[in-house]
C-alpha cells in the first residue's frame, strides 16, 4: 500500500484572483508606457493561458508594481478629483436662469439673437444678430444654430446645425447660457 507522499505533486494551478493581478500590472505598464500595445496584446493572451504562477510571474518581472498605498492615494485622489468637477458642473448649473419652452400649439420658432425681431433679444456682444432658433418638431424641441459666430451649445457640447433639447438641457447662445425650462 502506497501512501498520498509517494505521488508526485503538481503545481497549483493559477487562481483567477492571481491572474486578474497579473493582468492589473500589464494595464498599469501599458497606461505608464512601459510596454508597447503590441506587447501588451501578447502577455495579456499569455497570462490569460498561463497555467502556473511562475508562467505568471515571468509575464510581469520586468515591470514595477505599485504599493497598495499608492494605489489608495491615487484612487482617492482620482475620486476626489472627480468629485470637485461634478460639484462645479452642478453649481454652475443650478445657477443659471430658466429659458421657459414657449406653447408647443404656437407652431410657430422661437428665433434668439440681438435682432429687435427675435422672439428672445438678447442683447451681449458674444449673440449673433440672428443667432439660433428653437421649435417644436414631431413631439421634440429641436434648437438649430443659425450660422452665429461664437456657437450655440447644448450641455456644453457645440451644436453642427441643430440639436434635439430636453427640459434640463443647458443652452448656450455666445456666452450666455441658459436652463431650459417647461414651467
Amino acid at each position: 500500500m502506497t501512501s498520498s507522499f509517494e505521488f508526485p505533486t503538481h503545481p497549483a494551478r493559477v487562481s483567477d484572483a492571481e491572474r486578474d493581478k497579473a493582468l492589473e500590472v500589464l494595464r498599469d505598464g501599458v497606461a505608464a508606457g512601459r510596454l508597447s500595445h503590441d506587447t501588451y496584446i501578447r502577455r495579456m493572451e499569455l497570462a490569460l493561458t498561463a497555467r502556473r504562477p511562475d508562467e505568471l510571474a515571468a509575464l510581469t518581472a520586468d515591470l514595477p508594481t505599485e504599493s497598495r498605498l499608492s494605489r489608495l492615494v491615487f484612487g482617492t485622489v482620482e475620486a476626489v478629483s472627480g468629485f470637485t468637477v461634478r460639484l462645479r458642473r452642478a453649481w454652475r448649473a443650478e445657477r443659471l436662469p430658466k429659458l421657459l419652452l414657449p406653447h408647443p400649439a404656437t407652431g410657430h420658432p422661437l428665433r434668439i439673437g440681438r435682432d429687435p425681431g427675435c422672439g428672445l433679444r438678447l442683447t451681449h456682444e458674444t449673440v449673433s444678430r440672428v443667432h439660433a432658433e428653437l421649435r417644436h418638431q414631431g413631439g421634440m424641441w429641436v434648437l438649430r444654430d443659425l450660422g452665429s459666430t461664437n456657437g450655440t451649445t447644448v450641455n456644453g457640447r457645440r451644436v453642427i446645425g441643430a440639436a434635439v433639447v430636453r427640459e434640463g438641457d443647458q443652452v448656450g447662445f455666445g456666452r450666455i447660457s441658459y436652463r431650459l425650462s417647461g414651467n
